[in-house]
């Protein structure tokens, strides 16, 4: 298949500090935004009135800003809050979806939030050992690491 490339032809996008390539259909160049899934992103388009069988290079700088828009507010596109990332935030109380830098400072604040008030996977995560109930007494043991095997005669 040969892509005729229009005059106004984009490459790379950077879309919320993300490199997105404008030779990708634009809900799966939109996947490489972190926080953003395949589902997440083709209803953003839909909600946004954006083609999704174009490439993300053909897209003006007023379709890119709609998408944008409706993935930074979901709820006021009537997004369900089923869909969002972020349902009912420890701190307010809010339901939003976290997207690229927030979604890292969020994570962040979520696990010094655990470490402080010593809960149990607070603790595991400073330890740095697994923290979702699985065995460790046989597996994992190089975990940070280099792995060596056993040496032979």
């Amino acid at each position: 298949m040969s892509l005729i490339l229009p005059e106004n032809f984009q490459h790379i996008l950077r879309v919320m500090n993300t490199n997105l390539k404008g030779r990708e259909k634009i809900v799966y160049s939109l996947v490489n935004i972190r926080g953003v899934g395949r589902r997440y992103a083709t209803l953003c388009c839909k909600m946004a009135e954006v083609d999704t069988n174009k490439r993300a290079g053909e897209l003006t700088e007023d379709e890119v800003k709609r998408v944008v828009t409706v993935i930074q507010n979901p709820r006021q596109y009537r997004i369900p809050d089923w869909f969002l990332n972020r349902q009912k935030d420890v701190k307010d109380g809010k339901w939003s979806q976290a997207v690229s830098n927030g979604l890292d400072n969020k994570l962040r604040e979520d696990m010094e939030r655990l470490k402080k008030i010593r809960s149990h996977r607070g603790i595991r995560h400073y330890w740095g050992v697994r923290v979702r109930g699985q065995h460790t007494k046989t597996t994992g043991r190089n975990r940070g690491r280099m792995a060596v095997g056993a040496m032979k005669k």
